[in-house]
């Protein structure tokens, strides 16, 4: 199973259109549920007014439920939350505007207990954001972003509490695991004034940075999620019209141009993609993908392949958790919600059936040594190399 949330502002959002016969419901919570890399675990603040808590989820056995974990004090609005691969669950709050502090919550019978690890400093406009959980299961990660610089924490899973294990120039947003190890990680970079370039960070490097992603040389190009598997990219850049972003795919070291499909773009409505489906070993073109459509009516649920020139649009369950969900690998979205009746719930959708051949577009095949690979009966390792550089066509974007 895989998931990632992203975050994005309204300025990074695509627009989209009418839809006849689409479900738009509004949530009935808007608390956001983070899920490990795989997907045994989430969890969320819950509770009313000021009266939060941390509420862990348990979603790999025959049904999910939640455990509460609350402390003495109620947590903030703004505490965030990352749950790890053995049940605790990583709560980082800010404290006096400018220290951040971390501990790890866990239930211990009737009570919840809590182990301090440590605090980081980000003072006056600096900033500090929990990275999506990584596919160890075991580390976490934490983005300080200042004026200039953006250092790297590892902020769970360290030996003496957090510690800094990489400095970055520039600004940096973001955050996309590009393997199954939690070594290579893909940040959203803005030097100075210039445009926002995604690039690759060696962990196991001191903090290496690579190239990875430059559509053209002005366009900002984002990465929104990847899938160590296939390879497949999610991509968010305005190279198709400058000033408008537009969703788009490629595939993790091929040189074949990214694609920018009419499909994914709405005219009245936000899209965003928040789960790949795993398992789609060298098959980038079939992975389905989850994507959460926002408009004034409220939030639906998008499902595509880059196979396929149409995107499938479905009503949400009721009480959905919006932009969260996962794949299984044999291509169940499984969506969570809370409502007053199903506090702890899971719905599941099918994927989408595979197009008919003359519906199939052209997508981005694998590189020669991957099909060598693929003979030979090895798995690809996916390489952070930059994509294609301008890879539009005659002004027109491919897809």
């Amino acid at each position: 199973m895989t998931a990632c949330a992203i975050e994005t502002t309204a300025e990074d959002d695509d627009r989209g259109g009418e839809h006849p016969g689409r479900a738009a419901r509004p949530t009935e919570f808007t608390t956001g549920l983070t899920i490990t890399a795989n997907g045994a675990y989430a969890a969320r603040l819950a509770g009313d007014g000021d009266a939060l808590y941390v509420e862990r989820w348990t979603l790999d056995g025959p049904e999910p439920y939640a455990v509460p974990l609350p402390l003495d004090q109620p947590e903030e609005p703004g505490t965030q939350l990352l749950p790890l691969a053995d049940g605790r669950v990583l709560v980082a709050r800010r404290v006096d505007g400018r220290r951040n502090t971390f501990s790890l919550l866990y239930p211990t019978g009737p009570a919840t207990g809590e182990l301090r690890l440590g605090a980081v400093e980000a003072p006056g406009s600096e900033h500090l954001v929990l990275l999506p959980p990584s596919p160890d299961g075991i580390c976490a990660y934490a983005l300080c972003v200042g004026p200039d610089t953006t250092t790297l924490w590892l902020v769970a899973g360290g030996a003496f509490g957090p510690e800094q294990v990489a400095e970055v120039k520039g600004r940096c947003a973001g955050g996309v695991w590009l393997d199954r190890t939690g070594r290579i990680l893909a940040l959203d970079r803005r030097l100075d004034d210039g445009p926002v370039k995604a690039v690759a960070v060696d962990l196991e490097r001191g903090g290496e940075v690579t190239p990875l992603l430059q559509i053209t040389e002005d366009s900002n190009d984002r990465l929104l999620l990847a899938d160590p598997d296939s390879g497949l990219l999610l991509i968010r850049s305005d190279a198709p019209s400058p000033g408008h972003d537009r969703l788009g795919w490629g595939v993790l070291g091929s040189l074949l141009p990214v694609r920018f499909p009419e499909c994914l773009r709405l005219d009245d409505a936000a899209v965003t993609p928040f789960a790949v489906q795993p398992g789609q070993v060298l098959m980038p073109e079939t992975c389905a993908v989850a994507l959460r459509i926002d408009a004034a009516g409220g939030s639906w649920v998008g499902t595509w392949q880059p196979m396929a020139r149409r995107m499938g649009q479905l009503a949400a369950p009721v009480g959905w958790l919006a932009g969260a969900g996962l794949w299984t690998a044999g291509g169940v979205l499984r969506l969570p919600y809370a409502t007053a009746g199903a506090p702890c719930g899971l719905a599941d959708v099918e994927a989408p059936p595979e197009p008919e051949p003359e519906a199939v577009a052209t997508g981005a095949s694998t590189e020669a040594s991957a099909g060598a690979d693929a003979a030979a009966g090895e798995p690809r390792v996916c390489r952070p190399v930059p994509l294609q550089q301008a890879p539009l066509t005659d002004g027109k974007p491919a897809g």
